[in-house]
């Protein structure tokens, strides 16, 4: 029988685990907490981590998950706001959900004012954690037939994206859009008719 529910692989005095809770907590997502004696790491963290073998490690239904940002990410979703517009018909209140995305980036581009990248002058962190965005939002729109990102409503984040597209080593690090897009168009497709 396959594994069920969330559980959460950790260490009371780790910061990170502390991370990981706090997101659950605040998402309301009731958990079972597995506490791990790091000295003497259990068959469990070995069995659901065996590669980095550390803490934190998220289990949703059988399936594990390491590194706090990962998993943050993973049940914070910004994302959750932009999805749905990927997923939604073109008529279906697709307008709010434009809306209610837009809201949501612009609290993450109130970290750029008077910056070129989340980072200040150079790429930081928080560029590489989001910069997926750059090229994954413009085909959102391109599929769902909106736009999100606008000079008007999102002018820093627009020019962020540009500016993460002429990173080299970004640019060449992410899908290429031509490869992306008929593949998300038929994802989009499958999701529509489900």
């Amino acid at each position: 029988m396959a594994e069920k529910g969330v559980k959460v692989v950790g260490m009371w005095a780790s910061p990170f685990v502390a991370r990981v809770e706090m997101a659950l907590r605040l998402k309301g997502v009731a958990y079972e907490y597995i506490s791990e004696d790091l000295a003497n790491k259990s068959e469990t963290l070995l069995r659901y981590n065996p590669v980095t073998k550390k803490v934190p490690v998220l289990v949703h239904d059988g399936k594990p998950m390491a590194e706090s940002d990962v998993i943050v990410e993973y049940i914070d979703e910004c994302n959750a706001a932009i999805y749905p517009v990927f997923t939604t018909a073109i008529g279906e209140g697709q307008a709010k959900l434009v809306h209610e995305a837009q809201q949501c980036l612009k609290t993450l581009q109130k970290a750029l004012e008077g910056k070129k990248f989340f980072g200040g002058d150079a790429v930081g962190y928080l560029d590489i954690i989001v910069g997926w965005y750059a090229r994954w939002l413009p085909i959102i729109e391109e599929l769902s037939g909106t736009s999100i990102v606008t000079d008007e409503e999102l002018p820093l984040m627009k020019a962020w994206f540009d500016r993460i597209l002429a990173v080299n080593v970004l640019k060449e690090t992410l899908s290429p859009k031509d490869k992306l897009l008929p593949l998300n168009k038929v994802r989009r497709e499958q999701l529509l008719s489900a």
